[in-house]
């Protein structure tokens, strides 16, 4: 667990400790979460070179805006997608790839409630869409240097038990278990890259309760889950401000608490006497992180639950799944 001002200060050596340069892409910068870690970045970051990825030009605009004032030395590039669709995804990715050769940082929050045809986005959006940005920038990843860190936002600590036989539709069709389902699949999908690509650090979190524009096109019975949020929320959630949660964001994307399993680019140095994170398996420096709002490791259940969906051969049937969809979809094989 980290306090605020310890996250603070070490965001505030960013720009002393990690390369000038460093390529960092949003995907959902466009609104909520997303775009106050992006904006806490580029604050932060020496010289960055940021690609916004979303739906919204006009919030893009402004964003990009604020952001040359908080850091005239910084580029700033929004690529206009709708990555709910998978093919958009590589599309986006191929734009990205061209004009670099190295990322260091992929954050992701993109989300929604929407139910369409087909592939819900409300799956898609938070694990096969974020799996296949990261599958398609691993490389890139992989050739930076100081920093080489995935992370994606969603709820970290809440993992429950998944509905294996169903792997795409069992949110939608149990709209108040999808949390726990997503998240699981979210865990395990990192474990699995964590072994494939050992040099990079994954991490997935949960923001706590941060007053965002969440679920505001839910549609349908995912409606239910945005009203019970919005009016029971205030009586059990202790909410924090954007600019809290962005601190904090930061600080669990550029911390060298949460390294890579193995290699140097570890991220900002901690303090002496502090020791790395504990992974998702109980390891301290394993590569694949579960943290909660403050940064704080994940249960003993949750983790026994991890390690078991792993023995038993969940995990890799969940990522057999996730790359065939893949490949159905956009033909590419993984």
């Amino acid at each position: 667990m980290v306090t605020l001002a310890a996250a603070q200060a070490s965001n505030a050596k960013i720009a002393t400790s990690l390369p000038s340069g460093m390529v960092a892409v949003f995907v959902g910068g466009t609104s909520g979460i997303g775009e106050h870690a992006l904006k806490r970045f580029a604050e932060h970051a020496k010289s960055p070179r940021i690609y916004l990825v979303g739906r919204s030009r006009e919030a893009a605009d402004r964003i990009v805006s604020e952001c040359t004032k908080l850091n005239p030395e910084g580029q700033y590039t929004f690529i206009e997608s709708d990555v709910s669709l998978l093919n958009n995804v590589t599309q986006v990715c191929d734009q990205i790839l061209a004009e670099t050769k190295t990322v260091n940082l992929l954050f992701q929050s993109q989300g929604g409630l929407q139910v369409d045809k087909g592939l819900t986005k409300a799956y898609v959006l938070p694990v096969t869409s974020r799996i296949l940005f990261t599958l398609q920038l691993l490389p890139a990843l992989q050739q930076a240097s100081g920093l080489k860190r995935v992370v994606s936002v969603f709820a970290a600590g809440h993992e429950g038990p998944v509905g294996e036989n169903n792997w795409s539709e069992y949110g939608s069709k149990h709209p108040f278990m999808a949390r726990g389902h997503l998240a699981s699949m979210i865990s395990m999908a990192h474990n699995v890259l964590a072994r494939k690509a050992p040099d990079v650090s994954f991490i997935h979190n949960y923001p706590g309760a941060v007053k965002t524009p969440f679920g505001k096109d839910a549609k349908g019975a995912m409606i239910l889950l945005r009203m019970a949020l919005t009016l029971l929320g205030p009586l059990f959630l202790k909410f924090i401000t954007p600019e809290e949660s962005s601190v904090l964001q930061l600080y669990g994307a550029t911390s060298a608490a949460f390294p890579p399993a193995t290699g140097a680019a570890a991220g900002v140095p901690l303090p002496d006497g502090t020791a790395a994170t504990a992974g998702t398996h109980g390891k301290l420096g394993s590569g694949s992180y579960n943290v909660g709002a403050l940064c704080e490791r994940a249960s003993e259940d949750v983790e026994k639950r991890l390690v078991e969906a792993r023995d038993s051969g969940v995990e890799d049937r969940l990522w057999a799944h996730i790359v065939g969809e893949i490949r159905e979809i956009t033909g590419i094989t993984y």
